[in-house]
């Protein structure tokens, strides 16, 4: 679907997917438990599935809230891999975006080791609502990272005006790691978060 500011339209689709219950429709046996790599694969292949059926760009809302128990191995399936597939564009093609949800406290571990593996940011709400650019993302990343999130949206004239080289490229970064978007048409800047709340999937 499509959310618009007063000025201007998004060309973006988004779409929610309840990590519990793809569990349930995947691995039914195993009800809230993320374990094993076959489980972890079943359930990234399930949201690579719908991705594939879209064109995009798009933002996949994936909501770890109510999954009660998450390995490493899965985390490096649901994780790492979707997003390494996202940001090489294999195996789903096009702009692809993600904004995982729900993140609690024993989920962490497993997140950040995978993240640290493979060089990945991921974009993050934890429970209560914080958000957290996680991985190795170096000092000028995180700071612009934080910049866009505070404002949730950068007009394309402003970072004309504000970004230096460093800034520069910490964005290309960002960018690459799909931990922000960019609007195609007109250059702004978009949190994820913001795109989520525009589009309210």
């Amino acid at each position: 679907m499509s959310g618009e500011t007063p000025e201007h339209e998004i060309q973006l689709d988004a779409f929610a997917v309840d990590v519990r219950e793809l569990l349930s429709r995947t691995v039914a046996s195993l009800y809230s438990h993320l374990i094993t790599r076959p489980t972890g694969r079943a359930v990234r292949m399930a949201i690579e599935a719908q991705l594939g059926e879209l064109e995009g760009p798009t933002l996949s809302l994936v909501d770890f809230s109510s999954v009660s128990v998450l390995d490493y191995s899965c985390a490096d399936e649901v994780v790492a891999k979707l997003l390494l597939g996202i940001r090489e564009g294999d195996p789903v093609e096009g702009e692809f975006f993600v904004l995982f949800r729900g993140l609690r406290a024993f989920h962490r571990d497993p997140v950040m080791e995978v993240l640290e593996r493979y060089d990945l940011h991921a974009v993050v709400e934890s429970e209560g609502s914080a958000v957290e650019l996680l991985g190795p993302a170096a000092p000028a990343e995180r700071a612009l990272w934080a910049r866009v999130e505070d404002q949730g949206r950068i007009p394309a004239s402003d970072l004309e005006d504000t970004l230096d080289p460093e800034d520069r490229d910490a964005l290309h970064r960002l960018l690459r790691s799909r931990s922000l978007f960019r609007d195609p048409y007109r250059g702004d800047l978009y949190a994820l978060t913001e795109l989520a709340r525009l589009l309210d999937p």
